[in-house]
């Protein structure tokens, strides 16, 4: 049998990019997929709603398109209806849905802004806020059998939303903001055995051919690391999905080609206890000598990780 059998996921932005290799892995495992996905431009501002349902015919029956934005209202409430109605049930949510709008943030257009948040992190949180209580249930009626073990939220975040990246204030805030938002979900919907975990992907993507190097350690970065197919990125967040994760919870992971992460997450790495009513230079030496050796560098994901691969 396969690892995803009788499963049924929703995926939102799934009918491009990493998107639509996750949903292509799914159905290889099994599962019968929801793709919430309106084709819209990396910048969101426009949109193709013949997309999704030209990437689901190749899937045949295993697919069933919603060509509409997932942070629009209603849309997530209609997409976990519609898994409910034609195939009986929802097990998986997986968060892929965004867009990109740059800028400096001397700069930046607060409409773009709120414009990337709504997408990338409202639109998340509508996903899972439609999805859990169908996924709640499924645990009290051991959907899949005793115990529950198949309900599953995978959202998929970006390292510049850990290390932040230049002009990406947008982008980097809701990619965070996800992160976190991942956290309580795993938390909120632990009692009903539901995981809930974060994946930062690398692979070429619209998103990754828009960024534009800063530096020639940037430009090497994009050229080798940003090259990188989406496959193992989606088998990974199939093995999330399976019964084997089961135990697998609140974590932060990484897939760049044969190369898997988990990221530590902020935790205090240093303290001290000041003296009552501590002046300005006191707290001055206790920043330098105590805090300072475990300082994190201000560097962006790109530097970070401007090594080749290994594919």
């Amino acid at each position: 049998m396969s690892a995803l059998e009788g499963r049924v996921a929703l995926v939102t932005g799934g009918a491009r990019g990493i998107g639509a290799a996750i949903v292509a892995e799914l159905v290889a495992q099994g599962a019968r997929v929801i793709v919430v996905d309106d084709g819209a431009t990396i910048d969101g501002r426009s949109c193709d709603p013949s997309v999704a349902p030209a990437f689901a015919a190749a899937f045949d029956e295993a697919v069933i398109p919603l060509a509409q934005s997932i942070a629009d209202d209603g849309v997530a409430e209609h997409a976990v209806e519609l898994a409910r109605t034609r195939f009986g049930g929802l097990d998986i949510v997986v968060n892929c849905a965004a867009i990109l709008r740059d800028g400096f943030i001397f700069k930046a257009d607060p409409a773009d802004v709120a414009a990337v948040l709504r997408v990338n992190l409202g639109g998340a949180f509508a996903a899972l806020r439609a999805a859990s209580p169908v996924l709640r249930d499924n645990a009290k009626s051991e959907r899949g059998g005793a115990p529950y073990g198949w309900g599953r939220i995978v959202n998929i975040v970006s390292t510049a939303g850990l290390y932040g990246n230049y002009a990406q204030a947008a982008y980097a805030a809701a990619k965070g903001g996800l992160v976190a938002l991942t956290r309580v979900a795993a938390l909120d919907l632990a009692r009903s055995n539901i995981t809930a975990n974060a994946l930062a992907p690398f692979a070429a993507t619209r998103v990754t051919e828009s960024i534009v190097p800063q530096n020639e350690a940037q430009a090497a970065y994009k050229a080798g690391a940003l090259r990188v197919g989406a496959a193992p990125v989606a088998r990974f967040v199939a093995y999330l999905c399976s019964t084997r994760a089961q135990q697998v919870s609140g974590q932060l992971f990484g897939v760049r080609g044969r190369e898997v992460f988990v990221f530590s997450q902020p935790r205090p790495v240093a303290r001290e206890t000041l003296a009552p009513n501590a002046s300005i230079d006191e707290l001055a030496a206790v920043v330098q000598s105590r805090f300072a050796p475990s300082f994190t560098a201000l560097e962006t994901d790109l530097d970070a990780f401007s090594a080749a691969p290994v594919t």
